[in-house]
């Protein structure tokens, strides 16, 4: 009797060590949904068939050409597609291949994203490559062209290693965009950041362009640390999509040219801050967040600028590395966890799985890969406190439980 007692408590012993250690190996590795190895897990899964496809110039055999229900233009969305996903994974992978260390694994993954994008920026603007694209199709382009620079200025890397070719013909293709009228609204800030990379890369920029997108900014900002997105205000996500990283990429490339936008730019810090902290608020206690306003199907791009903010490493006092770490994992695992998230490997048109009666008339193939800015912190080192402090509750997740928290209050920056 007492043998079988002690044979059960043994068994019961080594069933409980063996729990634990799984638990205490699942630790070592990081593979927890706030870790960066998930975070790098969904960034392969995501960019993997986008610039593996252009690396080997097959971007138009094996990229599907899907358009929104609801298009204006079939043809010419299909047509432009291509600049739209190029620009969009760029601008969100470009951190990430400016680093250097991190884990064997990680080292391996880069170097191989890294040789993937300089050779996809090669074939992009080779004339003679079957994945080259052309810049003067029309106003999207403007856009598009604009996303590709954001990425060049988040990553000297990549300047750095592409030939000389193929920088002489990235110039030419982005002064092309010169010839169309940007809309009047966030689309100024795309003809500028071109000019700021032209500035940074070339020298050659039009100063008008830059001042013009700057000064108009000033004239739609609303308060509370939002701007108009145009003559009119919509709440939609586009102070996040556009309107805050743009300005303030702009912002730290023109303040080497000129103290002329000083006292402005001290107002785009704080502005900065305060929508970073409204927008952790928007981030419910699942990862889920209001679905309001067009574009809702860029998914988590709702959320480049508070990436970007951390990125930077200018996140205001209100808001810890591990709050918005944690927010954001949420953010990242709500919006990809949907098995019809993708479709033979690639994005579908929805914000939590393929709802394409969410899509706007100018959206295709391309569009939801916007939602690749939300990897920018992975451009901070595995060292660095965003990913090394301990992930804490976000604002909704402590209220939503019960939790006391501090209250929210609007700021009068002017």
């Amino acid at each position: 009797m007492k043998s079988q007692i002690l044979l059960t408590f043994l068994l019961l012993l080594s069933a409980i060590l063996s729990v634990q250690g799984q638990i205490e190996k699942k630790k070592s590795t990081g593979n927890d949904e706030t870790s960066r190895v998930f975070w790098l897990q969904e960034m392969d899964r995501m960019l993997r068939p986008v610039l593996r496809s252009l690396a080997h110039d097959s971007l138009r055999i094996n990229m599907p050409q899907i358009t929104s229900a609801q298009v204006d233009n079939k043809e010419h969305r299909i047509k432009v597609q291509y600049v739209e996903v190029l620009g969009r994974v760029l601008s969100g992978i470009a951190p990430w291949l400016s680093l250097d260390g991190g884990s064997e694994a990680e080292r391996k993954l880069r170097e191989q994203y890294r040789t993937w994008t300089v050779l996809a920026l090669k074939n992009a603007l080779d004339s003679n490559a079957r994945d080259f694209m052309r810049f003067d199709l029309g106003g999207q382009q403007l856009v598009d062209a604009s996303f590709i620079t954001l990425g060049f200025m988040r990553s000297p890397w990549l300047w750095e290693n592409i030939d000389d070719q193929t920088r002489k013909n990235l110039i030419a293709s982005i002064k092309i965009t010169r010839q169309f009228r940007p809309a009047y609204s966030n689309w100024l800030l795309f003809s500028a950041m071109n000019e700021a990379f032209l500035a940074k890369y070339s020298e050659d920029w039009d100063v008008m362009r830059v001042d013009y997108a700057l000064q108009q900014l000033e004239q739609w900002y609303v308060g509370d640390g939002m701007y108009m997105d145009g003559p009119y205000y919509a709440f939609d996500y586009y102070n996040s999509y556009v309107i805050h990283p743009f300005l303030a990429g702009i912002m730290d490339m023109i303040q080497l040219k000129t103290k002329h936008y000083d006292s402005m730019f001290a107002k785009i810090r704080l502005r900065n801050e305060r929508y970073a902290i409204i927008q952790e608020r928007l981030i419910n206690a699942d990862g889920s967040f209001p679905p309001t306003g067009r574009s809702v199907i860029y998914r988590a791009a709702a959320f480049h600028h508070l990436a970007d903010m951390a990125f930077k490493k200018r996140l205001p006092k209100e808001l810890s590395n591990g709050q918005v770490r944690g927010a954001l994992s949420a953010v990242l695992k709500k919006t990809t966890q949907n098995p019809n998230t993708y479709q033979n490997g690639w994005l579908t048109l929805g914000v939590y799985g393929s709802q394409p009666g969410l899509a706007d008339s100018y959206n295709n193939q391309g569009s939801p890969y916007l939602c690749s800015v939300i990897f920018l912190p992975l451009g901070l080192p595995d060292e660095d406190p965003f990913w090394k402090s301990e992930v804490t509750d976000w604002s909704a997740k402590r209220i939503w439980s019960g939790q006391d928290w501090s209250r929210d209050s609007s700021k009068a920056i002017h």
